[in-house]
């Protein structure tokens, strides 16, 4: 698609609720019209001179188009590589601020070809659409998680909120529930169902399906919408990310949603539900493409904590510089971890590769530490310089105040009010606004809730081998001493001094 031919696509019969009204014409609603273009520009890119060599690569479905590389099957370093250098580069032209643009679900579906008999006895589904995502590079997303309610229940006792099947049927599936939260959703082709949490025992709730966006019955009901809140209190001066790039993060609701069996991927098996997370290959994916995306995002809020401490004269101050650099170290940080996830393949299904998950593990855990810091750093740093600004533009063009602005809000070595209060509302966008705390909470939680990413990178090492093989390390030491020295033969222990010391002491 083109980027014109996306907008267009989103005109179908979908059900999105925003401020007690039902959303009409998504891609020209105040809410969603800049974020739609955001993503628009991404699919432009794609048939760009300047851009297509990095973003595009030869389809491997046996057509003679091209696609973007993360929608392919990896089976090299190289090939991850180039991976990397095609999601770094779209996720610059959103500055870092858009987490599920379309190649985030690429993630699952660049797996589906080489992992399709996982999905038996719906393989030749995973095939499909791993043929059809990649040729029109789709835009999916997911809900996988059940919402906050009763979750010390099991998920059939909470049936009347928790996704599942109420009906089979000769074509599909009759199915209804609710998921949290189908972040971006509106803007997408398909919304992807599967289970992660908690344990299921039912069939009813063992699904793993995808529906499009039009279907009857399946409404997105939205969070408040920086964007459109934007529009009416100010101007792209003064919220600059929040009007543009808010990915508006819904409830997903299936009210008896009719799924065709060609949408659906597990039914009724539990242990390949609840395995799906494990053995897709989609956690590896993702965590590469997230901490990829970071690391762009990162160098996004290095540059403007570095213009904006310049801009307040304290750049030179010996703790300011100590804490650039701190935020300059968790963005090498991130991009050591998805270079060595890249460059350190392992081996999985049909000669395909995934990114190392050792790497990807250790990007969920940083990340929750690492986003708030740097935020902290940030209002520590800048401190009041954030809000020692004016209301909005439209101060500017005020003959009675507009001298005051020139003279007070000047910044340091003679940048002009306009300029730094601009940069300012960027920087309190960033980290400040309600578009900047949604952002702070998306980092934090975004690969899974703060004891699961801890839990699992230890799960993963027991099973593995690994932390056996550090203990094994360990009793290597332990084993060359014991109470009487060392038991290899090219270490002495000097038992001749030991004696002479013994004698000395009975003197």
């Amino acid at each position: 698609m083109t980027g014109d031919e996306y907008l267009e696509s989103l005109g179908d019969e979908r059900e999105i609720y925003l401020y007690g009204d039902r959303v009409k014409d998504v891609a020209r609603h105040p809410a969603f019209r800049n974020p739609a273009r955001m993503i628009a520009r991404l699919y432009d890119a794609l048939h760009d001179p300047k851009t297509r060599d990095v973003l595009t690569r030869p389809t491997d479905t046996g057509s003679d188009g091209y696609t973007h590389p993360f929608f392919t099957t990896p089976r090299s370093a190289d090939d991850l590589v180039a991976d990397q250098r095609a999601i770094a580069a779209w996720a610059r032209m959103s500055y870092g601020w858009m987490g599920r643009s379309p190649d985030y679900k690429a993630s699952l579906l660049g797996t589906l070809g080489a992992n399709a008999d996982f999905y038996a006895p719906f393989a030749d589904n995973a095939r499909r659409w791993y043929r059809e995502s990649q040729e029109k590079v789709l835009y999916w997303n997911h809900a996988i998680v059940h919402p906050p309610v009763d979750r010390s229940r099991p998920a059939d006792e909470v049936a009347d909120v928790f996704v599942h099947v109420e009906k089979e049927t000769d074509g599909g599936l009759v199915v209804s529930g609710a998921k949290v939260v189908a972040t971006a959703s509106a803007l997408t082709h398909y919304n992807f169902l599967a289970h992660y949490g908690l344990p299921i025992r039912k069939r009813e709730f063992a699904l793993v399906a995808t529906v499009p966006m039009g279907t009857p019955g399946m409404k997105l009901i939205c969070r408040p919408s920086y964007t459109a809140a934007a529009a009416v209190m100010g101007s792209p001066f003064d919220y600059p990310l929040s009007s543009r790039l808010d990915e508006n993060d819904t409830i997903l609701v299936l009210d008896k949603v009719f799924i065709p069996w060609e949408n659906v991927f597990v039914y009724g098996d539990l242990a390949k539900t609840q395995t799906f997370a494990g053995q897709s290959g989609f956690t590896e994916r993702f965590t590469f493409h997230g901490c990829t995306r970071l690391a762009v995002k990162l160098e996004f809020l290095a540059g403007l904590l570095a213009k904006a401490v310049e801009m307040t004269g304290t750049a030179d101050f010996r703790g300011v510089q100590t804490r650039l650099g701190e935020v300059l170290a968790w963005r090498n940080l991130f991009w050591g971890l998805s270079d060595a996830s890249a460059r350190n393949p392992v081996p999985w299904k049909d000669g395909a590769v995934l990114p190392n998950p050792q790497y990807g593990m250790a990007y969920r855990w940083f990340m929750q530490i690492g986003y708030p810091r740097i935020r902290e750093i940030v209002l520590q740093d800048v401190a009041s310089g954030l809000i020692y600004v004016n209301s909005s533009a439209d101060d500017f063009a005020n003959p009675d105040v507009r001298p005051y602005l020139d003279k007070y809000l000047r910044g340091s070595q003679g940048v002009e009010s306009v300029e730094r209060v601009k940069l300012m509302k960027l920087l309190w966008d960033a980290v400040g606004s309600e578009f900047g705390g949604r952002h702070e909470l998306y980092e934090r939680n975004y690969a899974g809730n703060h004891e699961n990413t801890r839990v699992e990178l230890l799960s993963a090492q027991i099973l593995g081998g690994e932390l056996d093989s550090y203990k094994a390390f360990v009793d290597e030491c332990l084993r060359e001493y014991d109470l009487d020295g060392w038991r290899v033969p090219d270490l002495s222990s000097f038992d001749e001094l030991r004696r002479a010391r013994n004698d000395l002491l009975m003197e």
